[in-house]
């Protein structure tokens, strides 16, 4: 399985996890995402099971793992080590991966985050424009990521900001 531009048709639906980072990636940082996913992804096993998984760099912001589980389901432990390498690189380099208060937009082609209390606050002063767009980190499936990961603010999560 390997995750190819969003411009190719996808018929299987994987399972997704995205780990946004709270800014973009150095060149360094993305060398050693890059390395620590292609060295972990072909020996991640759920229960001794080897799982078939993929990851793509996504806005030079966020790491997208992909795991086809009609072969074999992604398992708590299995995702638990997933995490755990994450945190390693989250820890090397301050990356925020865990910090899930915090909103990441587009505005003017431009991927911006802030964190959640202020993304808020900007929204209804209308320092943020109603043209942006915004990224949702809960989506699940590859078909819902490419879909619905990036919305219009007023078909998104954070529409409820809206007056």
């Amino acid at each position: 399985m390997k995750i190819e531009d969003a411009t190719s048709v996808e018929v299987n639906d994987y399972r997704v996890i995205v780990f946004p980072a709270s800014r973009p990636f150095t060149a360094l940082e993305a060398k050693k995402i890059t390395e620590y996913l292609y060295d972990f992804l072909p020996t991640w096993a759920a229960h001794g099971k080897p799982l078939s998984a993929s990851f793509k760099i996504e806005k030079n912001q966020f790491v997208v793992v992909c795991v086809d589980e009609d072969k074999e389901l992604a398992s708590g432990c299995s995702i638990d080590a997933l995490s755990g390498i994450m945190r390693n690189l989250d820890g090397e380099f301050q990356l925020g991966f865990f910090d899930r208060m915090k909103a990441s937009f587009i505005e003017n082609g431009e991927v911006k985050t802030l964190k959640l209390q202020d993304f808020r606050a900007k929204i209804k002063s209308r320092e943020l424009s109603d043209d942006i767009e915004v990224f949702d980190f809960s989506k699940d499936s590859y078909l819902n990521f490419l879909n619905e990961f990036l919305l219009p603010l007023k078909e998104s999560w954070a529409k409820i900001y809206l007056d």
